[in-house]
């Protein structure tokens, strides 16, 4: 399909390319596999894909030989066709495709949509570009199993992925930046800069974190708990487990059971591995009766939480089943709730501006299909969300139906270096469990008032922020969040003493140091330390020796001389001090 405005040239619709391109792959698999069995073949972002069973398991020595048939075909400039059959004749075309079959058997109407190029025919809607000339640079990329349809009860078929652009340089803009993905891909990078691990002898989804990982999480962690110490949270812990009776209470058992672990048998009593921290604040705050004057009351928690994911959409730290939310819930009054909302928001943006995010979209999730509570609470939470956001003079989009079961949200997904999306701080509005608990303070009038209650993730869960930190920097961090921030150097091995007298001092100076004391080239520590993306080599010898100073070399590779530790100690407390993304 072409669009044309007076004067300019053509635009390809590029789904609708990309669809053809799909068909057109199916076209040539089929060219050299004339069994092959077809599923469905849809275009996606960037690109397409198609589903095939076949006589056996393809590798990616076949990629190119199936791009060289697409080639051809496309070459070929063959007209698609649409054309429209009843269902007899649909299932006699498709009589040896028995994925085509089922689903022609399920479409509701009398007549099917058929398209054609030259004599491949396929069961679909269109639209597609009106010859096979028209589908400009392409690639295939990658293959993988699919079930049919989604269902882990059906066949495993065989993806196979593309990409496809209306220009070259479009397509080798994209593949350079899959590259670039793939260099910063946090699960490389974790193996490789010793941060995390998953072990499969403990079980899928479960993360590790390493001695370098944990001190990066450590720094943060560290920093989030001070920031919300002055704007007036108090740190809580709650326990793992709990009866599962809360959360039959609280409407997750009904609303979210399948992301919940069966239950445990403890002493005849059912306990569950928490899913989320709400519930332990809300027992928290009912210990006791509470005023209007001690409110609001800011819960916050480092809260390690377990929820069930299947192991086929599991992904390195970013999709994970047991994970640590920075997670804090705040109780007040409703007149309360508006500047709340105008804080929290004030917060996320100061923590993502503090690791370099300054890019990020807001969407204000509305009702879903399923949900609790009144629609009159419904539609005040809501609307305390959209006047937070215009209060803060903050642009939003509506996300309909995506908000959770007991209240609407604000998702903020933030961009990093490539531009790509990644789930960040959430805010919800929830009158709901208040009701549903009896979570209630004492007002100016010694009555019972329900409270308002706000749940809150600044930074959404440590595994997946860590996930997006590593990609967004390819491992090399900020030296205020390094693992290590120096490595020391000595030339030769008279120069181990005084580069220990360094190590220490810095040290004393609350910075990570270490001394590399290997027996190797002093070249060999400099690209060792590069490859560990430590920020600063400190190259010690007779002359720095000599002088009490350290050869600063920066993990770029400029080289800024000699200098004293003094000197080198303050540039880099200041650095970390005032978080300074580069220096």
């Amino acid at each position: 399909m072409v669009s044309a405005t007076p004067g300019n040239k053509p635009k390809i619709d590029l789904e609708a390319m990309r669809h053809s391109a799909a068909h057109v792959m199916a076209q040539a698999v089929q060219g050299l596999f004339p069994e092959a069995g077809l599923g469905i073949g849809p275009a996606i972002e960037n690109g397409f894909y198609y589903d095939f069973e076949l006589p056996r398991t393809l590798t990616p020595e076949d990629l190119p030989k199936i791009e060289t048939g697409m080639r051809d075909i496309v070459a070929s400039n063959t007209p698609f066709q649409r054309e429209e059959v009843d269902k007899a004749s649909a299932r006699q075309l498709f009589s040896s495709q028995p994925y085509k079959l089922e689903l022609i058997d399920e479409l509701p109407d009398a007549k099917v949509s058929v398209y054609r190029q030259g004599s491949f025919a396929d069961l679909c809607r269109g639209p597609h570009v009106a010859s096979t000339a028209e589908i400009g640079a392409f690639k295939l990329t990658s293959i993988a199993g699919a079930y049919w349809r989604g269902d882990e009860h059906r066949p495993m078929l065989q993806r196979i992925y593309g990409v496809a652009f209306e220009t070259q340089e479009a397509l080798d803009s994209h593949l350079a930046k899959v590259a670039e993905a793939a260099r910063r891909d946090h699960r490389k990078l974790g193996k490789e800069l010793e941060l995390f691990s998953l072990q499969e002898e403990a079980g899928p989804g479960l993360v590790f974190w390493h001695p370098k990982g944990a001190t990066v999480r450590r720094v943060i962690e560290d920093f989030w708990k001070a920031e919300h110490i002055k704007r007036g949270y108090e740190m809580v812990y709650t326990p793992h487990v709990a009866r599962l009776d809360l959360w039959k209470t609280s409407g997750h058992w009904d609303f979210y059971r399948e992301n919940l672990y069966s239950p445990m048998d403890v002493e005849g009593q059912e306990y569950i591995l928490k899913p989320m921290n709400c519930l332990g604040h809300i027992l928290i705050f009912k210990t006791r009766k509470r005023s209007y004057r001690e409110l609001p009351w800011r819960a916050a928690e480092m809260g390690t939480v377990y929820r069930y994911e299947r192991s086929g959409v599991m992904h390195g730290l970013a999709r994970v089943r047991g994970f640590t939310q920075d997670d804090a819930h705040i109780f007040c009054r409703s007149d309360q709730l508006q500047p709340e909302l105008v804080g929290v928001l004030e917060l996320a943006r100061f923590m993502l501006t503090a690791f370099g995010f300054e890019e990020y979209d807001i969407k204000l999730s509305t009702r879903p299909d399923k949900y609790t509570g009144s629609l009159e609470m419904w539609d005040k939470s809501t609307e305390a969300l959209r006047q937070a956001l215009v209060q803060s003079k903050l642009p939003y989009e509506i996300d309909e139906g995506e908000g959770v079961f007991y209240g609407p949200k604000i998702d903020i997904k933030l961009k990093d270096a490539l531009g790509r999306d990644w789930q960040g701080p959430t805010i919800q509005v929830d009158f709901n469990l208040p009701q549903r608990f009896g979570v209630v303070y004492v007002n100016e009038q010694g009555q019972d008032e329900q409270v308002v209650m706000v749940h809150r993730a600044v930074l959404g869960s440590m595994e997946r922020f860590m996930a997006c930190l590593v990609e967004h920097y390819g491992g090399a961090f900020p030296v205020w969040l390094a693992p290590q921030q120096a490595a020391i150097i000595p030339i030769a091995d008279r120069h181990l003493d005084y580069a220990h007298q360094v190590e220490a001092r810095l040290r004393e100076a609350g910075l990570r140091a270490a001394v590399d004391a290997r027996a190797e080239r002093m070249n060999e520590k400099i690209r060792v330390a590069q490859v560990e993306k430590i920020p600063f080599m400190l190259v010690v010898g007779d002359r720095e020796q000599a002088s009490a100073t350290v050869s600063v070399r920066r993990l770029s590779g400029e080289q800024s001389g000699s200098q004293s530790l003094a000197d080198f100690i303050a540039m880099v407390q200041e650095a970390v001090r005032t978080r300074k993304l580069m220096i």
